[in-house]
């Protein structure tokens, strides 16, 4: 059962109850992130998701540590492109305890000096980390092209030269600034019971006071073109990005149809024609990769260099029977994706802290409780036609708002940066 509440400091309370549980999962989402920075701050979200766990006025980080391991539980954080998430996994019995820790570091965080130079040297060794990740470096190469003048586009986790500048200072002000209450909102699934839940998170925020000042914000620009960067590895990495809907968007659900049809799993149209039928690859998948101000439908894989070129030519050629219905759609291959989206659904629902990042992703991008029964209602409502007119809609413009990343070895023999230029220049991959 869902229930709302909202505080008087303003702080958003959502619960949803499974008394079948013995676990519940919290979570505080703040409503700040990358977006909240400047580019000379690029990180600067990231590090403080850090520096918040390296102790409070009357508690150590060791003790943080020591306490929830001694509860059997876990307690972590991510920074999001939309958000920041501080969030625990707890059995019921613990709950008030959980609660009343993230509270503390959220609140009474001192942000010791010394731990926080250890904490810049930690996500350093983070940023070197991705950049021996050919494929990861790719998605992020991807997005820093395609939108390069937007905080989308900017890493997470900073740049070296701007994480190696910050200071305490900057990481108590940006708390200060955006760590507000109505920025706030903590959610719990799991065997909990609201009114309980809420006075809890009464006593634990109710010196948190406030209201941050609204910034404008300007527009993510999506920009078309390849880039390429060479790395020392023995296969090539792409990630090639389509402009699509945010988050909120009405056509979300049939982009996840899309999605699923194109490249969401291993009967996935990309999957069997470049994986299966041609052994081109060992892995390719598409994403749709939803947020507040923008969307990107995500095809990635890998090859060897002497194949990679025909293997970006057979996703362009994919899209393009998409679009033009040369291979449409039927009732059979919308079913199975839908099936195959329901399926997913649920069964990750079945967990407490899926419920709980539900709750509180949906009242950050809504407002509001979605239910499973409305959101699988949606997806079995999108039939053949409404698919086609949406597939038309989404990739009408897709070789001119496309964007690809390519991560591999030297190997001018076989494909550079003119080569990969030219599939989007060549006709007869948008009039076939």
């Amino acid at each position: 059962m869902y229930r709302k509440s909202t505080l008087e400091n303003g702080i958003r309370v959502v619960t949803e109850t499974m008394p079948e549980h013995r676990s519940i999962s919290m979570g505080i989402l703040i409503d700040a992130g990358p977006f909240d920075e400047g580019p000379e701050q690029s990180g600067l979200a990231h590090l403080v998701e850090h520096a918040v766990f390296c102790g409070t006025s009357s508690r150590s980080a060791s003790q943080i540590a020591r306490l929830m391991d001694e509860a059997g539980g876990h307690l972590g954080a991510f920074t999001a492109r939309d958000f920041t998430c501080y969030s625990a996994t707890v059995l019921d019995d613990y709950f008030t305890y959980a609660l009343d820790l993230l509270g503390d570091i959220l609140l009474n965080s001192i942000f010791p000096p010394d731990s926080l130079e250890r904490e810049k040297t930690a996500i350093l060794r983070e940023i070197e980390r991705t950049g021996d990740m050919p494929s990861e470096r790719a998605h992020d190469l991807l997005k820093g092209f395609a939108w390069s003048d937007h905080s989308l586009g900017r890493s997470i986790a900073g740049r070296p030269d701007t994480v190696q500048l910050m200071t305490r200072e900057d990481v108590i002000y940006y708390v200060h600034e955006h760590y507000s209450p109505d920025r706030i909102i903590v959610a719990a699934a799991g065997n909990v019971d609201h009114e309980d839940f809420v006075a809890q998170v009464r006593d634990a925020f109710w010196r948190m006071m406030g209201k941050s000042e609204p910034v404008a914000k300007a527009s993510p620009v999506f920009k078309p073109g390849v880039v390429l960067e060479n790395m020392p590895v023995s296969q090539v990495y792409f990630s090639l990005g389509i402009r699509a809907c945010p988050y909120a968007d009405p056509d979300r659900y049939g982009m996840h149809v899309l999605n699923n049809i194109l490249g969401g799993g291993i009967s996935s149209r990309l999957f069997r024609r470049v994986r299966e039928n041609r052994g081109l690859v060992y892995h390719i998948s598409s994403e749709y990769h939803a947020y507040r101000d923008d969307g990107m439908l995500v095809v990635e894989g890998c090859a060897a260099a002497e194949n990679i070129l025909q293997v970006l030519e057979l996703v362009f050629d994919e899209l393009w029977k998409l679009k033009s219905a040369k291979e449409p759609v039927d009732e059979e291959e919308l079913w199975k994706a839908k099936m195959h989206i329901r399926g997913q659904h649920l069964i990750s629902g079945e967990n407490t802290n899926t419920r709980m990042n539900r709750l509180a992703s949906q009242e950050l991008y809504f407002g509001r409780y979605i239910p499973d029964e409305d959101i699988l209602a949606q997806i079995d409502e999108i039939q053949t036609q409404k698919f086609q007119f949406l597939t038309d809609e989404v990739l009408q413009d897709a070789f001119s708002q496309t964007a690809v990343s390519v991560v591999g070895p030297e190997a001018p023999g076989h494909y550079q940066l003119l080569s990969i230029q030219r599939l989007f220049d060549d006709h007869r991959y948008i009039c076939k």
